[in-house]
């Protein structure tokens, strides 16, 4: 008899879990709404940032271009220091 019951409880717990109801898909909807909402987000940020590192980059760049064609600093000999 337990035996029977076990089995007929567990049939029945089954149909109402494959059961997907209209609020749980809802539900299931809306959160892989929020996900893809936040994964534009991130993505968005992610190319604004490779945008600062590419200007970032550029401005160092031509800075250092700027130094190079500058003319070379003379140096001093030690003795003159010394006077």
């Amino acid at each position: 008899m337990k035996k029977v019951l076990f089995l007929a409880l567990a049939a029945a717990s089954f149909s109402f879990t494959a059961c997907e109801s209209k609020k749980e898909e809802a539900t299931e909807q809306a959160a892989d709404n929020v996900e893809n909402a936040g994964e534009a987000k991130a993505d968005a940020m992610e190319n604004q940032a490779d945008a600062v590192r590419d200007s970032a980059d550029a401005k160092a760049d031509k800075m250092e271009d700027a130094a190079d064609k500058m003319a070379p600093a003379t140096e001093t000999p030690a003795e003159e220091v010394k006077k």
